[in-house]
């Protein structure tokens, strides 16, 4: 018990700094070896409140529920002075017991805005019961919120809303309810498609985070996080409020007992609460939106890629090469612990930029086109596009051969297999992109030439020139196999020359949801979807062939001449994903003939 409690205690300072002081970043330059600078300094509200007053108080719902949220104003404001208001909505406390003004509640305060955070409902100091995460009630009650702000007389009747993680949820479902006031949302490092991003990628339970993150998320609701509580707006009223926590929903035993996309338990659904199945309303609202994501962490970029396609709102995207909320630099080819490119300094500046625009009607040279900032790893630059895939870009095609080779030549053999027998104890590790969600900390693969010694691999010859993948790689296999279910993780690799082997990106398939969705969306070129569903989900024949095809997530990497490309199969990864098969001891056949052909299809950027 002692060890959760440190734990969760080292948890807690990791999500409070991360979702209090951590901010956005954004980009105007073409090209930028250091980090996107597209604020111009001289054009940004200046800090001239340095007094900063802050107060507690509940806010009663329309069914009674009261919501504590905590309102940072410039101290003396004067009367005839109005100013936007900035939300973040949180379900991890709005503050802790005893703590002061956070940094990002100064930054912007001083600069003439209030910041107003808020305890989700059934959480922290709030009122209330969860049902479940993002649930309507909840979403309601930001609205609410917004109406009192444009109440109060120093409201200039313009509200913006920002979050990393759940609380960039929050702030994009903000725009769901369409109130007037709400002009523009800044969703950071958060999951567009609830399915997918973080509870079922591929359709494979993502077992450690979600335990995890249950954890943590009851000891929260409990109050049960050693020497510090949640901060209270009464004392007197906390002890009552913690007792409707009680009734909060298992995160666990729902998401492990909902392990298909239209699947409902306790009136939960994952449709209900995914961005991606809000358009019509996010669009409506007209919000501009300022999503922000990273090749390294879950999947946060490949929502960041489907919002720019699929949202008219306007938008100034961003991807880049961070640990979850920016706080680490990820890219493969630097060392771990790298700073984060661009730092703080020049994020907090970005968000403001968005703001100024938006909720306080600045010109201040923002990009007035959609527009998507992308950094490339190994090339180690920013650049920008107002359109996805960026000029230039082309499909290469790469087919798995003889001896575990890749070639761009289609096999000419009239046979052609190789048989891969699963090996279970296979791992990313416990610093991967779904790991280090839970927290905020570095994303980092150590040398992968070991593992991939217990997985199949096809390799290139080296490289005559540098090229740019830039996009979703998508693969497609002509597999057979021993079971009636299965799971396929794919890897894409860079091996230098010293045969050091970098992560890239990964794709994975529980392959009983092999069916291809027939549903039309604006990204179905480059993006094989699925659905989900129970009624699709399949079992495998044992020893037939069958094509299976799915994305990779999408990244932008330079490798570079001389390098040479890796595909690495898996059939499991230990610490990160539940066992497909639950037992037996699985072959896996890729067939790679001229019949039977398996490959990869490579997003490259031409220069």
């Amino acid at each position: 018990m002692a060890n959760r409690i440190a734990a969760n205690q080292f948890l807690v300072v990791l999500f409070i700094s991360h979702c209090l002081l951590f901010c956005c970043t954004d980009s105007h330059s073409q090209e930028n070896s250091t980090g996107f600078h597209f604020t111009q300094s001289d054009l940004l509200s200046e800090s001239k409140y340095e007094d900063i007053s802050i107060e507690s108080l509940y806010i009663p719902m329309r069914d009674g529920v009261n919501i504590a949220i905590d309102i940072a104003l410039p101290k003396n404001l004067p009367s005839e002075i109005q100013i936007p208001a900035v939300m973040k909505m949180t379900r991890y406390w709005r503050a802790s017991e005893g703590s002061g003004i956070s940094g990002f509640q100064h930054y912007f305060a001083s600069r003439g805005y209030a910041v107003i955070t808020v305890d989700a409902r059934g959480s922290g100091a709030s009122f209330g019961k969860r049902d479940y995460a993002l649930h309507s009630d909840e979403v309601k009650d930001y609205s609410e919120i917004v109406d009192w702000i444009i109440q109060q007389p120093w409201s200039n009747g313009k509200v913006g809303a920002y979050g990393v993680s759940y609380e960039g949820s929050t702030a994009e479902l903000l725009a769901v309810n369409n109130h007037p006031a709400v002009k523009a949302v800044i969703p950071q490092f958060n999951e567009f498609d609830i399915y997918t991003d973080i509870v079922y990628p591929g359709g494979i339970f993502l077992d450690a985070f979600i335990s995890q993150w249950a954890e943590f998320v009851y000891d929260l609701d409990h109050n049960n996080m050693g020497n510090r509580g949640v901060k209270p707006v009464d004392k007197r009223l906390l002890k009552q409020a913690l007792k409707d926590h009680e009734n909060n929903w298992n995160v666990y035993e729902t998401a492990k007992q909902s392990p298909f996309r239209n699947n409902e338990a306790n009136g939960f659904s994952y449709s209900q609460i995914s961005a991606m199945n809000l358009e019509e309303k996010i669009e409506s609202s007209g919000a501009a939106i300022s999503a922000w994501g990273s090749w390294m962490d879950a999947a946060t970029a490949d929502g960041v890629i489907k919002r720019f396609l699929q949202f008219s709102n306007s938008q100034i995207s961003v991807i880049g090469p961070w640990s979850h909320g920016a706080g680490f630099h990820a890219s493969p080819y630097l060392a771990k612990n790298a700073p984060t490119t661009p730092d703080r300094s020049d994020q907090l500046k970005a968000c403001l930029q968005f703001f100024d625009f938006y909720l306080k009607g600045i010109n201040n040279r923002l990009p007035k086109k959609k527009t998507l900032f992308y950094y490339t790893m190994g090339e180690e630059k920013w650049k920008s596009t107002v359109q996805w895939p960026p000029d230039g870009s082309s499909i290469q095609r790469y087919f798995f051969s003889e001896n575990n080779a890749l070639s761009k030549k289609i096999p000419g053999s009239e046979i052609g297999k190789d048989q891969y027998r699963v090996d279970f104890s296979a791992t990313t590790g416990t610093s991967n992109r779904w790991h280090t969600q839970l927290g905020g900390g570095d994303v980092f693969y150590p040398d992968r030439r070991q593992e991939d010694e217990k997985l199949l691999v096809y390799t290139s010859a080296s490289l005559a020139q540098d090229i740019e993948i830039t996009g979703h790689p998508m693969v497609s296999l002509n597999i057979s196999s021993s079971e009636t279910d299965g799971a396929i993780f794919v890897y894409l690799e860079d091996v230098n020359e010293n045969g050091k082997v970098y992560y890239i990106t990964e794709g994975q398939l529980r392959l009983i949801h092999r069916k291809i969705s027939e549903t039309s969306t604006t990204y179905k070129d480059l993006i094989i979807s699925r659905d989900y569903k129970q009624e699709d989900a399949k079992p495998l024949i044992p020893d037939e062939i069958y094509e299976i095809r799915f994305s990779l997530l999408p990244t932008s990497v330079l490798i570079k001449k001389g390098h040479r490309i890796r595909i690495a199969i898996a059939g499991h990864d230990r610490d990160t994903f539940s066992r497909v098969p639950e037992s037996g001891e699985p072959i896996i056949s890729v067939f790679r003939n001229k019949t039977h052909f398996s490959y990869i299809d490579l997003p490259i950027v031409i220069h």
